[in-house]
């Protein structure tokens, strides 16, 4: 009875081996450079604790929540120029013509988008890069890296950084100190939004961080139309 039992349990073992085989193989097709992204991660993971993440917490231990969204919501008005850049140049004629709305809006009506005016009149925020926009175009993603500092990205979103860092507020700030406090206060403002996110994360940090990247930027250069595997 035990050889028997022995038996099957091995039979289960190999079968599901053998399953695994493609989710093995296609996270190595992903993760090529798998040696050097973890090494990446491991380092940016030290900056972030000793650096990034006690700014943030104190950031909103002293933050009341209202300014919080604010200082967001002003970034995010910001960011709307990118998602109407990007959505032209996807040929997405009706969601430029909604961030267009959303800019005019939050800008005047928002107090140079310190409120979500526009959010609230029904016209929701779009979220477009260039990284998608190569995706639109027919660009593959290329293998999956770790930036420095960054965090996760692919080689066609690495590149799609730097039209993107042109659309930026600080690209167009002269001034060297006050560029350099926008780019603080937005640094540390988006690692605070991240805590939450961060709760969900389970198993090993790094296959997480990595498959819920890939997961969710095929989602946005698909517009959520993700082929049905079944």
């Amino acid at each position: 009875m035990r050889k028997s039992w022995t038996k099957r349990l091995s039979q289960l073992a190999a079968c599901a081996g053998l399953l695994m085989l493609p989710v093995v193989a296609n996270a190595d097709e992903q993760d090529p450079w798998v040696g050097y992204n973890q090494f990446m991660f491991n380092i940016n993971e030290t900056v972030d604790a000793y650096t990034l993440k006690p700014l943030a917490q104190g950031y909103q231990a002293v933050t009341p929540q209202p300014v919080e969204d604010g200082i967001s919501n002003v970034f995010r008005n910001i960011g709307d120029v990118r998602n109407l850049a990007n959505n032209l140049l996807q040929g997405k004629l009706h969601d430029a013509g909604v961030d267009t709305s959303r800019l005019i809006v939050n800008t005047t009506f928002g107090a140079l988008g310190l409120f979500d005016v526009a959010t609230r009149m029904g016209l929701q925020r779009n979220d477009e890069d260039f990284g998608q926009t190569l995706g639109a175009w027919g660009l593959g993603s290329g293998p999956y890296v770790v930036l420095p500092l960054l965090g996760p990205s692919t080689v066609r979103d690495a590149f799609g950084r730097v039209p993107d860092s042109m659309l930026a507020a600080t690209a167009h700030i002269d001034h060297v100190p006050t560029r350099n406090v926008v780019i603080g206060v937005d640094a540390v403002n988006l690692r605070a939004s991240l805590f939450k996110a961060e709760r969900m994360v389970s198993g090993d940090k790094y296959t997480f961080i990595r498959n819920a990247y890939l997961q969710n930027r095929e989602f946005k250069v698909r517009d959520g139309q993700v082929e049905d595997d079944f």
